[in-house]
């Protein structure tokens, strides 16, 4: 289970820096991108792009349009605020921004367990009255398979969130402090590390405490991972930013940006491509006024399918509709 072959995908309406987010995320760039409609339109050439090298690759992709009724830039990434669960919960997250706190979409939600098995809704998002929060796969990278969960500490991956989690899932923290090449906090695990069934990319140099540096790499090669370290200035690549997931036909399939394999030295992609099948697309725009990537854009779809098959299709949602799910109950945890 440490892979799966269906995403969901957000197709942004209003994407733009983050202003909200630009304290604790220091990959986002400043520059001159263009007006907003430059940026907008570029944005939907880089997402699309994705998501046709996903579909190519025998990925089953998702795609949500967002509504547009409130601001919410970085839309493209829900990853951060919902996990879909192999025993059918799903968990909703306390969000640092307040503006990222609107992506949670229930329509969305709806849409999802009338295709797949959703038993329960964990809500979480209680925990942002007290300036607690859980970034979703942003500030955890899980090895499913040992049910370790790893994650860097930062403003917006909290302990007394993070304890409730563990308790919700059963799977076992390992924190550790994470920081760029200019010295800041890492605000996601996921731009530093990933975990494959066979692999575990990580930037060891964003750890400046050998004790712990020395933990997390015994860590990932005592569960039978191959390490492929990646430097500090990969890391601002993105290289850490990837998802392995498996095709329909089981192979697996590795999605990065065209950054971050640009970024990979010949050695690293001869490993990739012996390995797997790779799907990148160029999102550059997405990396820079985002601070995110590839990974980033992709929320995994573990949840057992309602029906014996499930075919990929595009959701639009351009309607208000009852923020009311029929099913299931939604609880706060």
């Amino acid at each position: 289970m440490q892979t799966t072959h269906s995403v969901f995908m957000v197709r942004p309406v209003c994407f733009s820096r983050n202003h909200q987010t630009a304290t604790s995320n220091s990959f986002q760039r400043y520059g001159d991108y263009g007006s907003q409609d430059d940026i907008q339109r570029q944005a939907l050439a880089g997402f699309d792009g994705f998501v046709n090298a996903l579909k190519d690759n025998g990925i089953r992709v998702y795609v949500f349009e967002d509504n547009g009724q409130q601001y919410t830039p970085d839309s493209i990434f829900p990853n951060n605020w919902i996990t879909l669960h192999p025993d059918g919960k799903a968990i909703l997250y306390p969000m640092e921004a307040p503006n990222r706190r609107k992506e949670r979409d229930r329509r969305l939600i709806q849409a999802l367990a009338n295709e797949f098995t959703v038993t329960e809704i964990i809500d979480l998002s209680a925990y942002e009255r007290e300036g607690s929060y859980l970034e979703g796969t942003g500030s955890l990278v899980c090895d499913h398979r040992q049910r370790v969960a790893y994650l860097c500490r930062s403003s917006r991956s909290t302990v007394r969130v993070m304890d409730n989690w563990q308790s919700i899932t059963g799977y076992q923290a390992h924190w550790f402090d994470a920081y760029d090449e200019a010295g800041n906090r890492i605000y996601h695990t996921n731009v530093m590390m990933s975990i494959g069934i066979k692999y575990a990319v990580v930037c060891l140099d964003a750890l400046i405490s050998p004790k712990e540096r020395t933990r997390l790499e015994a860590s990932l090669t005592d569960s039978g991972k191959t390490l492929i370290p990646i430097t500090l200035s990969q890391m601002a690549s993105f290289c850490g930013n990837i998802l392995e997931l498996s095709g329909i036909d089981g192979q697996p399939v590795i999605a990065m940006s065209q950054r971050a394999w640009n970024a990979f030295d010949a050695h690293q992609q001869a490993v990739f491509t012996d390995y797997a099948s790779i799907a990148l697309a160029p999102i550059d725009i997405i990396e820079e006024l985002g601070g995110g990537g590839a990974r980033c854009m992709l929320a995994e779809i573990f949840s057992p399918p309602v029906r014996a098959a499930v075919t990929p299709w595009q959701i639009i949602t351009e309607s208000p509709e009852s923020e009311q799910i029929d099913r299931p109950d939604v609880r706060e945890h």
